[in-house]
């Protein structure tokens, strides 16, 4: 396990755990009172850091290098019964953006999410969960399939933005982006978007207008990272704790201004101390979420979509 910064008294209590339970276990002496009150105190450290997160603690859950990533999602929501699609049809497949066709709790869905990757090559090979224009029109291209078939759609978003290259900008990436956002407003069948990670700026609008939207508790959602929002405004990385609080871009802050519909909970310490229990969460509320819209006709489910997103933005003094 690794441990962020806020985490390290956390990592002190647990090592003190381990090397109580080993003098336990090599010799005679009975410490088995002095491991539960380090248990204890552990229990009541972990409560105390995660139930009072800041912003910036929540962006960095959210990056977590042992959080689970959209493959290790897909794989255990679907039980082994995802098949992979590629290519757009165009130019190339995009390996940042993933795609294809899976079973959830008996019913259907086409998913479609980013891919970070899980060590320096396969980040490398993922470009860093960063999709190229090539990858939004591969989505866009599984999403015009899943229409034609009447499948619902389901998108998870964890990506640090779409790719800014040179290249990206030369194949049309804003264009890509736009259309997607264009066609998934008036697609005819469910959409589902989770936030399972990063949800920063065009890059995770391009999969993520749904009918339901929902975040992961430790996750974040905003049209710029805090970094970035930082460095623009003060010239500086390091005012970025106070960029995170400034941007509003947790679950709790979206849900209170009406752009997400819920937030799905996470084990204490986040989604990585207990992936099980996250994977069946989010299986959970997706079943929930198709429940709701399944019945819904054609004509009300586009309707109600496309009123959902008129109304953000709407100010009342």
């Amino acid at each position: 396990m690794e441990y962020l910064d806020f985490e390290l008294p956390i990592k002190e209590l647990e090592d003190q755990l381990d090397k109580c339970q080993i003098i336990g276990q090599e010799s005679d002496v009975d410490v088995s009172n002095t491991c539960k009150q380090i248990e204890k105190k552990l229990e009541e450290t972990k409560k105390k850091i995660y139930k009072n997160l800041t912003a910036w603690q929540r962006v960095q859950l959210s990056r977590h290098p042992n959080r689970p990533y959209t493959l290790e999602h897909i794989t255990n929501i679907t039980k082994g019964t995802f098949l992979e699609l590629f290519g757009d049809r165009s130019f190339k497949d995009d390996k940042a953006m993933i795609g294809g066709l899976g079973q959830i709790n008996g019913q259907s869905f086409m998913i479609i999410g980013q891919q970070k990757g899980i060590n320096t090559k396969m980040r490398q090979y993922r470009n860093f969960g960063m999709a190229n224009p090539e990858g939004y029109r591969k989505a866009l291209r599984l999403m015009k399939m899943a229409e034609k078939f009447n499948i619902p759609v389901l998108t998870l978003i964890d990506t640090p933005g779409a790719y800014p290259g040179l290249e990206a900008e030369e194949r049309g990436q804003g264009e890509a982006i736009a259309r997607n956002i264009f066609e998934m407003a008036r697609l005819k069948t469910p959409i589902i978007s989770i936030i399972i990670g990063e949800g920063a700026s065009g890059g995770a609008l391009g999969i993520g207008v749904g009918d339901r939207v929902y975040m992961l508790e430790n996750t974040w959602y905003s049209v710029i990272s805090p970094e970035s929002c930082s460095s623009i405004l003060w010239r500086s990385w390091e005012y970025k704790e106070q960029a995170a609080e400034a941007l509003k871009l947790t679950s709790f802050d979206m849900k209170k201004q009406g752009l997400i519909d819920d937030i799905i909970p996470e084990p204490l310490g986040g989604a990585h101390y207990d992936k099980e229990t996250t994977f069946k969460s989010v299986a959970e509320y997706v079943t929930k979420a198709f429940n709701e819209l399944k019945d819904l006709s054609t004509k009300d489910l586009v309707a109600q979509r496309m009123d959902k997103y008129s109304k953000m933005g709407e100010f009342k003094e």
